[in-house]
């Protein structure tokens, strides 16, 4: 018999979190349950709202852990604060007296339902989430926002940290210190370097695949193509590079992986500016995505604020390549070392995003002694320690009870 019983509350089936569920349920001292919210893009195919696109998921993103689709109240189910309404987690936490619930933030409304079930029914409760303070934030709102959280976090059993600014929020609010547990956000390493051993030596094959010659220093980008992550911004540089006559026009490329509603102006921009090499592929899964990351050279995100914890520089490191960040991004400095395996640049500064890609560019050398360093830095960020610092977090709650 497994010593805890532990549910996990998340939005909906994410292809970065199935993996986690899966270890979690091999652990030999966790019982888990992992409880939804929506079903999108499972049962039936479903629309993405920022991407644009219908999205239909794997079914073995279910495999491997218990789990159940709770019914959704709301009038207009969506990623909203009121398009998650499940009151169905508080007869879930009274039915079977779990020893903590995970809640994976609290922007839901159904957050707050498992935050008040979880009260009620004396259920320890574990905060994981993408939270960071925000510096120009107004006064009224952070006020609103101590009046919620402060007598929250005295309940809150267990701060489950992401990244090292998460602790920065939790600690303005009240949070206790020796309740927070380092869970770092991790993707499933295992996998994305397993296809990289694979497909590191087919890059050239992979590259005539869109024209892509040999030669040419590849420049990548993954993500929605909305204004918050400022693809655009990474095509402004890429112009001021293909327009630079220090470098050959045919030795640079530029993919794009992902939709969303500026693609018609980015592809209008580079038609009109007759700029060549620029491949917007769409929206590609899990399981189609590793090929981009193996045949190219640099990997960058030039994203705002409003990106706290993106992915796709764990995915990207995990294939060795260098990376160039914006310095918005609350994780930058977690992630990217300046001048170690990559760079951080100013948000919205495009020339020093083209300084940087000249840099590396020009520097094979240097582009692989980057790459090398991302792939030992991620290795610190694995399901294996999320999985070890929840069960730190249950140890810890077990011996308090006492």
């Amino acid at each position: 018999m497994k010593k805890y019983k532990l549910a996990f509350l998340t939005s909906q089936v994410i292809e970065d979190q199935a993996p986690l569920f899966k270890k979690l349920a091999q652990h030999p001292e966790i019982d888990l349950m992992v409880y939804f919210c929506r079903d999108i893009g499972v049962n039936k195919p479903g629309k993405e709202e920022e991407f644009g696109v219908e999205i239909k998921y794997s079914k073995s993103l279910l495999e491997g852990y218990q789990y159940k689709f709770l019914k959704n109240f709301s009038i207009k189910p969506s990623n909203s604060f009121l398009g998650m309404v499940n009151f169905g987690i508080i007869f879930e936490l009274f039915r079977h007296r779990y020893d903590a619930i995970i809640v994976h933030g609290y922007s839901h409304f159904t957050d707050w339902l498992a935050f008040l079930g979880a009260f009620l029914s004396r259920t320890p409760i574990f905060l994981r989430g993408e939270v960071v303070l925000k510096p120009n934030q107004a006064f009224w709102k952070k006020l609103i926002k101590r009046l919620f959280f402060s007598p929250l976090f005295r309940y809150v059993s267990a701060f489950l940290i992401m990244i090292e600014k998460n602790k920065d929020f939790y600690r303005y609010y009240g949070a206790d210190e020796n309740k927070f547990f380092l869970t770092p956000s991790a993707v499933d390493n295992e996998r994305f370097q397993k296809d990289y051993e694979i497909l590191k030596d087919k890059k050239e094959e992979l590259r005539n695949s869109l024209g892509i010659s040999k030669e040419a220093a590849t420049i990548l980008f993954v993500g929605k193509l909305v204004p918050r992550k400022k693809p655009i911004d990474l095509l402004n540089a890429y112009k001021i590079l293909f327009n630079d006559e220090e470098i050959r026009k045919e030795n640079i490329a530029l993919i794009y992986v992902g939709e969303g509603e500026l693609k018609k102006e980015m592809e209008d921009y580079v038609r009109e500016d007759n700029l060549k090499n620029i491949f917007l592929v769409g929206f590609k899964n899990q399981s189609e995505i590793t090929k981009y990351y193996a045949m190219s050279d640099i990997f960058v995100l030039p994203s705002t604020a409003g990106e706290v914890l993106p992915v796709v520089i764990n995915e990207a490191m995990c294939f060795s390549l260098p990376a160039i960040v914006s310095d918005a991004i609350p994780s930058s400095s977690e992630f990217v070392k300046h001048g170690e395996n990559g760079y951080i640049f100013p948000c919205g500064n495009v020339e020093k995003l083209a300084d940087y890609l000249k840099d590396l560019i020009n520097n094979k050398e240097k582009r692989e002694k980057f790459g090398k360093k991302s792939f030992e830095i991620i290795q610190n960020y694995t399901y294996e320690k999320d999985v070890e610092g929840i069960l730190e977090a249950l140890n810890y709650v077990k011996r308090n009870k006492k």
